[in-house]
């Protein structure tokens, strides 16, 4: 796992993640940061109605990995995991 990074830098993803959880969580559902690898691609895990809703890919790339991207130059892109 490669979120043994820079506490700030960490802080800075969950920050994004947070503008976007009160629409997750109205759903029912919710997203947890997973890792960050080298690559610099942060991988998310979405839980509760998240994990099984078939907008879930669009919620990641159209949501979560535009507004991370927008707020943290240095991510290259977001992926969802299992």
């Amino acid at each position: 796992m490669g979120l043994n990074r820079d506490p700030e830098f960490i802080k800075k993803i969950e920050n994004s993640i947070d503008s976007m959880r009160p629409y997750l969580v109205a759903d029912g559902g919710d997203v947890e940061l997973y890792d960050v690898t080298d690559e610099m691609v942060v991988k998310l895990r979405f839980i509760g109605n998240c994990s099984s809703c078939k907008m879930s890919t669009m919620t990641l790339k159209a949501g979560m990995e535009q507004t991370i991207m927008k707020s943290i130059p240095e991510i290259k892109a977001v992926e969802a995991v299992e």
